[in-house]
């Protein structure tokens, strides 16, 4: 899998909160970020994303936007987002702990990549901090 673009309808896709954070907030890259949303909504598919990097989305825009505009992320926003959590077992924490100990990444970003080597997803992200895992986990960069 490592270096194999896979193309098409099919393609897993798998965002961390960089990617969802740039959504939202009408960054650079949110347009990517809407097609590929509005590609698996016409597909009937979903983007994956670990529960860890939706937390970590809810307590950034809580920081910037209060405790009103986290929680209606949470309730109304995502909800309505072709978006599915994926939720950690001991042995997907044991796989972000191991990333951890090889790569200088965010606990976070671990849980991002264990996830997408999992399920065989490619991470959707402009975060500067994935090109040091390209070597175990396909990355498709977002504008910055």
């Amino acid at each position: 899998m490592k270096g194999e673009r896979t193309e098409g309808v099919n393609r897993k896709r798998l965002l961390d909160s960089f990617a969802l954070l740039a959504y939202l907030n009408r960054e650079t890259g949110h347009l990517m970020v809407k097609d590929a949303l509005r590609k698996a909504q016409d597909a009937g598919e979903s983007i994956l994303m670990n529960e860890i990097n939706i937390g970590e989305t809810y307590y950034i825009l809580h920081r910037n936007k209060g405790h009103e505009g986290a929680e209606y992320f949470l309730e109304i926003i995502l909800p309505g987002l072709p978006i599915k959590p994926l939720a950690n077992d001991f042995e997907l924490v044991v796989q972000a702990a191991k990333i951890k100990a090889e790569y200088p990444l965010s606990f976070a970003d671990c849980f991002a990549v264990a996830s997408a080597r999992r399920e065989g997803a490619v991470v959707l992200t402009g975060d500067p901090e994935f090109k040091r895992t390209e070597a175990i986990v396909e990355i498709e960069w977002l504008p910055v």
